[in-house]
């Protein structure tokens, strides 16, 4: 689905374009954002118009070098785009990098950088709240790393775009018992106990 912006379109990968031109990068990566909350609940159900994939930032230049040539550019200050440099290493406040073939080209993914502390990861909005590393994805059957739906769900939960909770209602039935419990409290601890989603995960 083709998008314009002040910086050029967007025509983003495919989900099957994505997962074959990141298979070479050995750090690890997950299908982030919509498509994560598809891939969880086993079906597609929405247009998308963009690809997002997340990456801790410690492993943030082994992207570069899988699409070598490619044009990088982070969101720096946030929401305004700049020329990311190979080899820079990015600012802490920098969670966003925008990537395509070429300055005419149209962007074809959006990389997220999260940090992680020892053996966790850490949710950029509330520091309060980690998950240990081996539980933040998890992967298809046939291989395609991806988010747990709660930790995308938590992302979603600011600012609740009608596409968020188009995803949060898929995404509903498909969490466990224990998913439901760690949405429903970080979501309380993150945006407050009065959040439209942390009553309905409370609801059962």
């Amino acid at each position: 689905m083709r998008t314009e912006t002040p910086w050029g379109p967007w025509d983003p990968w495919s989900l099957a374009e994505a997962v074959r031109l990141l298979a070479a990068l050995r750090t690890p990566w997950w299908i982030a954002g919509g498509y994560a909350v598809e891939l969880s609940v086993g079906r597609a159900y929405r247009d998308h118009g963009d690809i997002d994939v997340l990456l801790l930032r410690r492993d943030q230049l082994a992207v570069q070098q899988v699409l070598p040539g490619w044009e990088w550019w982070a969101a720096d200050p946030p929401g305004t785009p700049r020329p990311w440099r190979p080899g820079e290493i990015l600012p802490a406040h920098v969670h966003d990098i925008w990537c395509r073939p070429g300055p005419d080209q149209p962007w074809r993914v959006q990389f997220m950088l999260d940090d992680v502390d020892g053996g966790d990861w850490v949710f950029r909005r509330d520091p309060r709240i980690r998950l240990p590393l081996d539980q933040l994805g998890t992967a298809t059957g046939d291989g395609v790393p991806h988010l747990v739906p709660q930790v995308q769900l938590l992302y979603k939960s600011r600012p609740r775009r009608p596409k968020d909770e188009q995803d949060f209602e898929a995404a509903l039935p498909v969490l466990d018992d224990d998913q439901r419990s760690w949405l429903t409290e970080t979501i309380t601890l993150a945006e407050g106990a009065d959040h439209p989603w942390a009553a309905r995960l409370r609801a059962g």
